[in-house]
């Protein structure tokens, strides 16, 4: 029988899911581990290293594609540093325009509260639907710009 760890170890010990786990395996992230005699797989540490360096690049978000390209370039005897390095170029410059999306989504937001607030406050007595909300209101008419 070979040794290793089975899956259900292997998820407790890295904190993801078996569902996971396997679809790495299936997309050819991670190799196919060992099977013991009754067909359970079992994973060495090697593969256990893996996943975990799947999990961190994750964590810096990198994307399953990205990883792939990590991985290969990790396995290379010379550690192609500056393919790296283009990478978190690359991946720093996406996180950067996400910022720039997510402070103009936060500017709009704001506006749009600011202007939802001063209209409540403004008809407080008005009972009809069209004065009721401004912002859905002003949602209608940028849907119906677009058909």
């Amino acid at each position: 029988m070979a040794q290793g760890i089975q899956i259900g170890k292997v998820a407790e010990q890295t904190g993801l899911s078996i569902d996971t786990i396997r679809f790495y395996q299936k997309i050819g992230l991670v190799k196919q581990p060992a099977r013991s005699d009754g067909g359970f797989r079992l994973f060495s540490d090697t593969e256990i290293q893996d996943l975990v360096f799947i999990q961190k690049a994750q964590e810096l978000g990198f994307s399953l594609t990205e990883i792939k390209q990590l991985s290969v370039l990790n396995q290379k005897q010379d550690h192609a540093c500056s393919q790296v390095r283009d990478l978190l170029v690359s991946k720093l410059k996406d996180v950067r325009e996400k910022v720039d999306q997510l402070l103009q989504l936060e500017k709009e937001l704001k506006k749009a509260l600011r202007k939802c607030s001063r209209d409540l406050r403004s008809n407080l007595g008005s009972s009809q639907h069209e004065d009721c909300c401004p912002v859905l209101k002003a949602l209608e008419r940028n849907s119906a710009k677009r058909r």
